[in-house]
């Protein structure tokens, strides 16, 4: 693992494509409602980042290793959709909570960060998970700070999450990013606290946890990109991108209208 530390100049870069990424959530907030497609959804992103901010972003095209390229510019990630699904024709109908992931470059660097929408009123159930799981992505984000292990992250949303009944997804984590999508360190969201990567400052990753009503297990659809719960539970993800600073941290992907840090509730 060769984790990167990133130098004052890029520090700068990576808020700058941080706050980008944010203000794309804040651009499209008004659109996600009854009755629009995802597709739809993913052509406002596409122009605003293109032709608004002069971004470029990033999932369009995107093939790591043993994938086709995304063939869009945001993942919209609809009800039992974990993560990576295909903007298209699917319409959002009242009830329906959906992730909307995006990733900008600026200036050669990424900004990553996604949010849960209520399309319409959601149910008690759906309001829960999703308000549960933003708290589990912040008290990861708590337990950042040098001297600190990438095992206190996971061992705080895991202990969270579980600890009311839902499950962690496993096979999907937070990851090193910066000049790359997606670099090291690879941070898994459940663990042993005090194990794993001790943080330095200057580390720059994501905390996305992804946490499931059901169970845990996930199931890969045929276009070799959505991932759902196999129960068909549902799922919510939030997703920040962290600065490890001398002192504790920095969260880069920070708007105008980012969901401010919530008064914990759960326990």
């Amino acid at each position: 693992m060769k984790v990167t530390i990133k130098t004052p100049e890029e520090i700068i870069k990576m808020r700058v494509a941080g706050r980008l990424a944010a203000e794309v959530l804040d651009y499209i907030t008004p659109f996600v409602k009854p009755g629009v497609t995802t597709g739809e959804l993913d052509s406002l992103c596409h122009n605003y980042m293109v032709d608004v901010q002069k971004t470029i972003p990033a999932p369009l095209n995107y093939a790591p290793a043993g994938h086709s390229p995304f063939p869009k510019s945001i993942c919209t990630s609809v009800n039992k959709q974990i993560c990576h699904g295909i903007p298209g024709e699917k319409v959002l109908k009242n009830g329906d909570i959906v992730n909307l992931d995006i990733t900008v470059i600026s200036d050669g660097y990424h900004g990553d960060t996604s949010r849960m929408f209520y399309v319409g009123e959601p149910s008690i159930q759906s309001r829960r998970l999703c308000e549960l799981t933003f708290e589990a992505m912040w008290r990861g984000i708590d337990e950042i700070a040098p001297g600190k292990s990438l095992g206190d992250i996971g061992h705080a949303i895991q202990k969270l999450a579980e600890g009311v009944g839902y499950s962690v997804v496993r096979e999907f984590c937070g990851h090193g990013i910066g000049a790359k999508f997606h670099e090291d360190p690879q941070v898994v969201h459940y663990g042993r606290a005090g194990t794993g990567l001790k943080l330095e400052a200057g580390m720059i990753f994501t905390v996305e946890p992804m946490i499931n009503a059901g169970k845990a297990a996930i199931r890969h659809l045929p276009d070799g990109w959505t991932v759902t719960t196999k129960d068909n539970s549902l799922s919510a993800q939030w997703e920040h991108t962290i600065l490890v600073t001398e002192d504790g941290h920095e969260v880069l992907t920070v708007s105008a209208n980012t969901p401010p840090k919530p008064d914990y509730k759960f326990s």
